[in-house]
């Protein structure tokens, strides 16, 4: 099978590693409107699957061209820009795949769903790491109930780099904008909103990353579990935000310089968020030079047995393992492996499905069962009170 990989950051070179292994992937195109990471990569690997494109994936002729003869789009690139991708994709009869939702309301969502059926193609959307794994763990432990009440979901890091205090080991633009908009919470059957960084708590994630401050902040998994796992009372997201990012953070919203609006700076228009985040270490560039672990935790409360109960499911991984694995860091690499392990069951017939599907939709225990063999433990328990 083709296999495209649009966008070859952190995330999808991870992705396209585990897929270079898949012996049913006998060609890999790696995409990308810059191409050193991707080059570097192949020189590494040195597989004759792989070839190296330079794109631009704006230019819908460019993404006609680059998907001929593809079975599979696998697309890394700002989530903003997958809605266009996404319509090629169906054109042209390709099945994509990515890590945050492209869609902005469930009507839009059941729009694309009705095309893709109708077009014979399965759309899987929001399959990294979180939303992805998050989304599949919470299915995993709601799948271990009888009746599943609430759903939570921790992300936590404990990255650190010499010299280096303010930074994100993804798009910083997101992160920003992840932080300095009204968080959603799922509770008592609606979709209601709190304040940017509005709760400091400190939760106590697994060893060996330990206690971190985390917030409430704006994320897919809110909508997803509430929407796609039955019963649910309360869904939410929290991710760890050190105390230094938290008050850059909302210095930053309140003097605007998060806004997406361009303003006029002497004659020039510039999106502020665009000049805070052009200050700050891309996300490559920090690969090697970060220490400590990132995890991801799934708490899901409901019945078992007629006794309350909560399972617990977690995985974590240390930034220098990640370098070791796939030159990149837990982050890009808990991505990537999401993606990966979605496009294996697509590519084997686990997932036949057409149309969107999400990730609380996906087979859970095989899912998971998939996970060690890529590095990444799964850790369970069960709690009855």
């Amino acid at each position: 099978m083709k296999i495209v990989q649009l966008g070859c950051g952190i995330t999808g070179l991870v992705c396209a590693e585990h897929l270079e292994k898949n012996e049913l992937v006998n060609e890999l195109v790696l995409a990308d409107r810059w191409t050193d990471a991707a080059e570097a990569m192949a020189e590494r690997l040195d597989s004759g699957k792989i070839s190296v494109r330079k794109v631009d994936a704006t230019d819908s002729e460019v993404l006609r061209d680059l998907l001929t003869d593809a079975d599979l789009l696998i697309s890394s690139i700002p989530a903003e820009l997958n809605k266009n991708v996404i319509d090629k994709t169906i054109e042209l009869g390709v099945d994509y795949i990515d890590y945050s939702m492209s869609v902005n309301s469930m009507e839009e969502f059941e729009e694309i769903n009705r095309r893709s059926k109708d077009r014979g193609v399965t759309i899987l959307t929001s399959m990294g790491a979180d939303p992805g794994i998050s989304d599949v763990f919470a299915r995993y432990a709601a799948n271990k109930l009888d009746s599943a009440e609430s759903a939570r979901v921790m992300d936590g890091d404990s990255a650190v780099a010499d010299g280096i205090d303010f930074f994100c080991l993804w798009s910083p633009a997101e992160m920003i904008e992840e932080v300095t908009v009204p968080a959603a919470i799922f509770k008592d059957g609606k979709i209601t909103y709190v304040p940017p960084l509005n709760e400091r708590q400190i939760y106590e994630f697994p060893e060996p990353i330990g206690p971190l401050p985390v917030y409430n902040t704006i994320h897919e998994e809110t909508f997803l579990m509430s929407h796609f796992i039955d019963g649910l009372k309360y869904a939410d997201f929290r991710i760890a935000v050190d105390d230094v990012f938290a008050k850059v953070a909302n210095t930053l919203r309140k003097l605007g310089m998060h806004s997406l609006k361009p303003v006029d700076v002497k004659g020039v228009k510039v999106r502020p968020i665009d000049v805070v985040t052009s200050l700050m270490p891309k996300p490559v560039d920090m690969i090697g030079k970060v220490k400590g672990f990132a995890g991801l935790v799934v708490e899901v409360r409901g019945l078992k047995d007629g006794r309350k109960a909560l399972v617990k499911v977690w995985a974590t991984m240390s930034h220098e393992k990640a370098y070791d694995l796939a030159k990149s860091n837990a982050t890009g690499y808990f991505v990537g492996t999401g993606g990966a392990i979605a496009a294996e069951l697509l590519l084997s017939g686990e997932i036949a499905d057409k149309g969107v599907l999400v990730p609380e939709q996906l087979p859970a225990e095989k899912y998971v069962s998939m996970l060690p063999a890529k590095h990444l433990e799964v850790k369970e328990e069960i709690t009855t009170f």
